[in-house]
């Protein structure tokens, strides 16, 4: 116990040099055995994914449940500054085909405070139906040395054909969580599909999370998070919610990350990793958390 209560107090020191905790959502297109075993890729994720203090990764489709173990225990021999810790959600979907959410998360700054599957609404006896082809997963965390101490991630993978109606929906997830644990700070990320042709003019004006003013659309409309030249669409959001989450953002920081050309990949090359761009953000630290717990 004395060794993993160091081993946070040095990540949280480590933190402080950054001066920022990153936040990222990234979509690693059919992530499974086959891209798994395929070395090159790999260092490139394992490059990107060490970026991140915390990332929601999605498409993860593994049936056998070893890609994000092995993902996770590379991604520990490669910082060997930071320990990786994981949650993931149950293997979702309507049909045969299944995805996972899962969050990958540096344990030496963040600690899990609880984590929720969004049920799956039947319809039987009420007037909800089934909106989500992949039900979000919730998870809430601890983060001591940001300027927001607690904060909610609802990780969304939206169906292309479906995405303004999902979109909409997570309005009323977000009620619900804010309920159930009595939190305004609340970030909702993910793949949601959220331009191009999958939207319209129109539509927009009926999604409650667009017509709301207290939910902020940090990656905009003219934003590309799609790694194809011919492609521009800003398919990967982050949206946040909650005064002391919102004063915590460092400005600017919003965008996504292009790996293309940050590693200096052929698009071929970078497709072979995905399709997406992750999207992230910088969240303040708090200097003074470190001047009162210095050793």
């Amino acid at each position: 116990m004395r060794t993993a209560g160091l081993l946070f107090v040095v990540g949280l020191c480590l933190l402080d040099a950054a001066s920022s905790l990153k936040i990222c959502a990234f979509n690693i297109q059919s992530f499974g055995e086959s891209k798994s075993n395929n070395k090159k890729v790999m260092g490139i994720l394992l490059k990107i994914l060490s970026r991140c203090d915390l990332c929601l990764i999605q498409e993860v489709r593994d049936s056998k449940g070893e890609v994000i173990h092995a993902l996770v225990k590379n991604l520990n021999r490669f910082d060997k500054f930071n320990p990786y810790s994981y949650v993931e959600s149950e293997r979702l979907g309507r049909k045969t085909y299944k995805e996972q959410y899962v969050y990958i998360y540096r344990s030496n700054v963040l600690k899990v405070k609880e984590h929720y599957q969004y049920p799956k609404l039947e319809g039987k006896g009420s007037n909800e139906t089934d909106v989500f082809s992949r039900e979000p997963f919730i998870v809430r965390f601890h983060s001591p040395a940001t300027l927001v101490k607690d904060f909610v991630l609802i990780g969304q993978h939206t169906s292309p054909k479906t995405a303004m109606k999902e979109i909409d929906e997570l309005y009323t997830v977000f009620k619900r969580i804010s309920k159930k644990w009595q939190t305004d700070n609340v970030i909702i990320l993910g793949d949601l599909n959220a331009g191009c042709s999958y939207i319209t003019t129109k539509g927009w004006r009926a999604v409650r999370l667009r017509s709301d003013p207290k939910f902020h659309w940090l990656i905009g409309d003219e934003q590309d998070t799609t790694v194809r030249e011919k492609t521009h669409c800003a398919y990967d959001r982050i949206i946040v919610h909650g005064p002391e989450i919102i004063s915590s953002i460092i400005p600017g920081s919003a965008q996504p990350f292009n790996f293309r050309e940050h590693f200096h990949l052929t698009e071929a090359e970078a497709l072979e990793v995905s399709d997406h761009f992750p999207v992230e953000v910088d969240l303040k630290t708090n200097h003074r958390y470190f001047l009162r717990h210095e050793l």
